[in-house]
């Protein structure tokens, strides 16, 4: 069995997507469309302009969720999903692929994520921190003995997982880990807290949208980021949307529990290799390759 699965943000690159422009008129009008919809060329963007305009959150998630569905969407009847899955702002992506959202839902409601997310990010100061090389459960533990917010964002793979909180709680969570013997313990270059309750005004904000969009029978399952688990009614996926930006990326947990319903290739759908790389650390016999055009 098939899984395709989509990447979220940190994968961007400028030039994305330009090849797809450039030799396919479906995707060119694709992307034309969301330059129209979002009221800006984001192409423009993505295929030429500076890293700085291209890492803003406004620009950042729209261009990896066109990138990987304008991609799905190219592939034509070789996309043949049994099931997906995407990181965190690849969710949005995986949904599209699927057809539980179309694309022009898809993509106005990863612009308004998009804008919560930094609006939360500006209210309360606060980052992330990648940590490497220890158990879940004590970088959980640690986490929970902190009296300022730090949380676990993204389990990725096993020994690495992500914590989110205030600038503060990370610092000192930092401190202890390495203590704890973490390999490595870095803060990351990223706006705010994703992943954690300081993330509650953009759930609230995104909430409201994704109940009034309309949301179709999947043709497979997604595997759901809250609680990395399979799901094609229409009305949980939503549910499970609306959790996502305050709780974790079960990413490690959602690719065990693929395998365990016979996935046996993984087919990462857009920007980047990080997922292929993530995949193969929790299991290294599965087959990882990147979609082609």
């Amino acid at each position: 069995m098939k899984a395709y699965v989509f990447p979220g943000q940190g994968a961007q690159y400028i030039g994305m997507g330009k090849d797809l422009y450039d030799k396919s008129t479906q995707a060119k009008e694709l992307f034309e469309r969301a330059n129209s919809i979002l009221g800006f060329r984001i192409t423009d963007i993505m295929f030429a302009g500076t890293d700085e305009d291209l890492k803003q959150t406004k620009v950042t998630q729209p261009a990896i969720f066109l990138h990987s569905t304008i991609l799905a969407s190219v592939l034509g009847k070789s996309f043949k999903p049994d099931m997906v899955a995407g990181h965190s702002l690849g969710e949005f992506s995986a949904l599209v692929a699927n057809k539980t959202l179309s694309f022009e839902d898809g993509l106005v409601l990863v612009s308004k994520r998009a804008q919560a997310m930094q609006k939360a990010c500006e209210k309360t100061p606060s980052t992330m921190a990648a940590i490497l090389g220890l158990d879940d459960k004590i970088v959980e533990d640690i986490c929970s003995s902190i009296k300022e917010v730090v949380v676990p964002a993204n389990y990725n793979s096993p020994g690495q997982i992500v914590i989110s909180g205030s600038i503060e709680g990370i610092e000192k969570a930092i401190e202890i880990l390495k203590e704890k013997g973490a390999k490595r313990a870095l803060k990351l270059a990223v706006g705010g807290a994703f992943h954690s309750p300081l993330m509650e005004p953009a759930r609230v904000e995104l909430e409201e949208a994704i109940r009034n969009t309309i949301f179709n029978k999947p043709v497979c399952p997604v595997y759901q980021n809250v609680n990395a688990n399979p799901f094609t009614d229409p009305d949980s996926i939503k549910s499970n949307l609306v959790l996502q930006l305050t709780s974790p990326v079960r990413w490690a947990q959602s690719v065990y529990n693929m395998i365990a319903a016979g996935a046996t290739s993984f087919v990462e759908v857009g920007p980047g290799c990080v997922l292929q790389g993530l995949i193969r650390k929790v299991n290294k016999d599965v087959a990882t390759e990147a979609a082609t055009f």
